[in-house]
């Protein structure tokens, strides 16, 4: 079959350096080759997301849009995909390199230190110095400016709708709720938290799903 806008589909892949170093990947061996545990967050923290297969929508953006792009029809298979920065992570922004007072990090969980990641008004940046009280602090993603290249392998179509929610709430949502599919209605029985944060995803769950979202709230 050839690969549509629209379709889920199954996914494994690895993202590579130029110098062939893995930056980026959803398989376990792989990951573990460089010590990397999964940025995802487990489902209601009791599952390794690594044990769970990576299902996407072609053409909304849950991996780089340039793989959207390329892997509209293909077919299902493995593929190789080179991107140079302006597809991928982009250029390197000398604005994104910013020098903050340390006073920024005094009320903080943070103790700053040369080469450490931290999370800043939703920004990761990394710290490249720190001198006279001041911290330089490097906000471009670390691949910006960088070639890039990907081994894909799209393995099945997924046909089966409840996979198909189930997919779109980790991504969105970033856990899975109970929820049920009827009369052209996708139902998510959600706690007091959560129900007043779900309906902000309504469109994209009809765009996508052609479903009306339906939110009701535990007891």
């Amino acid at each position: 079959m050839a690969i549509k806008q629209g379709d889920f589909i199954e996914i494994e892949f690895v993202g590579k350096t130029q110098d062939n170093e893995i930056f980026d990947t959803n398989i376990k061996e792989e990951a573990e080759k460089i010590g990397r545990k999964s940025q995802e967050a487990s489902i209601d923290n009791e599952q390794d997301s690594y044990a769970r297969k990576t299902i996407i929508c072609i053409g909304e953006g849950m991996l780089l849009k340039a793989i959207d792009e390329f892997l509209i029809g293909k077919e299902l298979g493995k593929h190789n995909l080179s991107l140079s920065p302006e597809k991928a992570f982009g250029l390197r922004k000398k604005e994104l390199i910013k020098i903050m007072p340390m006073s920024v990090f005094k009320n903080s969980q943070y103790k700053p230190q040369v080469g450490m990641l931290f999370t800043f008004d939703n920004l990761i940046g990394k710290i490249n110095a720190m001198s006279g009280g001041r911290v330089v602090v490097d906000f471009n993603n670390p691949m910006a400016g960088k070639n890039v290249f990907y081994e894909l392998n799209t393995k099945s179509e997924i046909k089966d709708e409840n996979e198909k929610v189930k997919a779109l709430m980790r991504y969105f949502l970033r856990k899975e709720f109970e929820f049920k599919i009827e009369n052209n209605k996708l139902i998510i029985e959600a706690e007091k938290d959560y129900a007043g944060f779900i309906p902000l995803f309504k469109d994209t769950f009809k765009k996508i799903l052609n479903l009306e979202l339906e939110i009701k709230e535990k007891p």
